[in-house]
């Protein structure tokens, strides 16, 4: 096969466009992948309407891929052909920087991310750094681990060092595309987990995902249910909306602390006191590197979470991710290719 579909971005605010192309071929210290998912995330409008700074046109956006190596480039030893791999938000760093000499990859200075600086899943083949690949257990479907290496490690590898420990109360506000991930994970490590969430119709899927209580924010104060509950060591703030992250603040225990994953626009407040009184913190996070994906897909396999999902095929790659805007969908929708 020498010529592939894509769906591009042709402008920022411009329509998705399907385009039909040559295969392209890796280069050195890369690999192409066969694409057979991609779950399409909230941060791909930031390159449909151009709010990243720096992004070149036209561009294939999406970093929730999952498939199977298709050939490998020169001096790629680690990876080989046939092998499933997963590429995520990490799409690569430069090893050289100060935090890449610590470790810190996700800190690079110059960090890639899949889909914005370079071509991502929303087709039918992808090239990918070797750094960027995760495996994938067989034990996970390509449509149930495309989702897993965005929200799913951004709620996972953000629990895993959030500092709480088995038994501690953790809260998920939100039971949205990384809600219903964060309290499958927040039950599966053991923790006396609360989902929050608006409406009473949520309530059966919360407690069906593991949640020991629900709380509906329409009928009751969450805050102050948390804090008669002895207070959180943790609250996953999912749900993209400043205010309500800002009406869970007194519900932190002491030492508790408001880890901030839904990327809201509008601003997060408080008063100092209501911080200093109980030692309580806020922490943003972001989702993390290829080896945090494994980690993330291990633990999935290993425990049976699995994210809700609905599929479209690539050349619907609009119509999914309108469906996606519009907060109806089974919690992640996610292309998948012939």
């Amino acid at each position: 096969m020498t010529q592939m579909t894509s769906v591009q971005i042709t402008a920022p605010q411009g329509p998705f466009k399907i385009v039909c192309g040559p295969v392209p071929e890796p280069k050195p210290n890369t690999v192409r992948v066969k694409v057979e998912a991609c779950g399409i995330c909230h941060s791909d409008m930031f390159v449909k309407e151009g709010h990243w700074p720096g992004l070149n046109y036209p561009r294939v956006t999406g970093h929730e891929v999952a498939g199977v190596i298709d050939a490998v480039g020169a001096g790629v030893v680690a990876w080989q052909k046939g092998q499933r791999v997963g590429v995520g938000w990490h799409g690569g760093h430069c090893g050289h920087c100060a935090p890449c000499h610590r470790g810190d990859f996700f800190g690079c200075q110059q960090f890639i991310v899949t889909g914005f600086h370079e071509d991502g899943g929303y087709a039918e083949y992808l090239i990918a750094r070797t750094e960027a690949l995760a495996s994938i257990p067989d034990a996970l479907s390509a449509t149930d681990a495309a989702p897993i290496l965005c929200a799913g490690i951004t709620t996972f590898n953000s629990l895993r060092h959030s500092g709480a420990k088995a038994g501690d109360l953790v809260a998920v506000q939100g039971l949205g595309g990384l809600g219903h991930l964060a309290v499958q994970f927040a039950n599966r490590m053991g923790f006396h987990t609360v989902a929050i969430g608006r409406g009473q119709d949520r309530a059966a899927l919360a407690l069906k995902l593991g949640a020991e209580r629900y709380v509906d924010v329409e009928v009751k104060d969450p805050a102050k249910e948390l804090a008669s509950l002895g207070g959180a060591a943790v609250i996953l703030a999912t749900a993209p909306s400043g205010k309500a992250m800002s009406d869970l603040i007194d519900g932190l225990g002491v030492g508790g602390k408001l880890i901030i994953l839904g990327a809201a626009a509008d601003t997060i407040t408080m008063t100092p006191i209501q911080l200093i009184s109980a030692r309580r913190t806020i922490q943003g996070w972001p989702s993390g590197t290829a080896r945090d994906s494994e980690d993330a897909l291990n633990f999935c396999a290993l425990t049976g979470i699995r994210p809700m999902v609905e599929t479209f095929p690539l050349e619907q790659a609009e119509a999914a991710y309108d469906r996606m805007l519009s907060g109806k969908a089974r919690c992640r929708v996610v292309l998948t290719m012939k």
